[in-house]
């Protein structure tokens, strides 16, 4: 039995990738940080609910010492941050996103490293999006390539940071697959389902990760429609 923790699991993405991983046999630890909401989406679904706030050391590691064995981990749980250009982000509005999107995983990823060094398939997924590509966001129009690009700064940079922590990551524990995934623009809560994608299609990169075998990909940065450009 292969257990799976997906953290800011309660809704949107990272529900539809439990739902997904549950009915193909996996025992999903669906991660929230409010208990009440955690374990009603865990009812709906049949996860196990876990109280986890990436935000917090001391909620991080008394979720990791809960926990008997670990094989997958998905770190999906972020937030879009200040949307302001260049210029007008200030480093409080960066911390305060960094917080979530690049120290969460760091924190979860650490907190449970001894347990999946123990499994037989250990697999780290990290939840990025193209907007923390640095390869599109130095073209002369990144929108030439994704239309729905947009300069934002403070998502974009810790989406770039948690790449390279991914990169770093997979080349320190290489017994582990360890990847960074872009479910693409999909319509969901965190962008006020503005996305073009449904939540089937941004979920499929996630589970197809997470459900990778010994020898598949580590390192890399992948959507549903194949490898993205650091």
């Amino acid at each position: 039995m292969t257990t799976t923790l997906i953290t800011g699991a309660n809704r949107g993405l990272g529900l539809e990738t439990a739902r997904r991983l549950i009915d193909i046999g996996h025992t999903v630890l669906l991660g929230a940080r409010d208990a009440r909401r955690g374990a009603e989406a865990a009812a709906e679904i049949g996860a196990v609910p876990l109280v986890i706030d990436v935000t917090s050391e001391d909620s991080v590691r008394a979720a990791a010492e809960s926990l008997d064995g670990l094989d997958v981990l998905v770190n999906n749980a972020g937030v879009p941050g200040a949307v302001l250009p260049p210029g007008q982000a200030s480093p409080a509005d960066l911390l305060a996103a960094y917080e979530i999107n690049l120290f969460g995983p760091v924190r979860v990823l650490n907190a449970v490293l001894p347990l999946l060094e123990s499994s037989p398939n250990p697999v780290v997924v990290n939840v990025s999006s193209r907007l923390g590509s640095i390869a599109a966001a130095a073209k002369p129009d990144p929108t030439a390539d994704d239309p729905h690009w947009i300069p934002v700064p403070v998502y974009s940079s810790a989406k770039a940071a948690l790449n390279m922590l991914t990169a770093q990551y997979a080349r320190a524990f290489p017994a582990m697959r360890i990847n960074s995934v872009c479910p693409g623009f999909t319509a969901t809560d965190f962008n006020g389902h503005r996305g073009v994608q449904t939540v089937a299609e941004g979920a499929e990169i996630i589970v197809r990760m997470a459900t990778t075998g010994p020898d598949g990909p580590t390192g890399g940065f992948f959507s549903r429609h194949g490898e993205v450009a650091w």
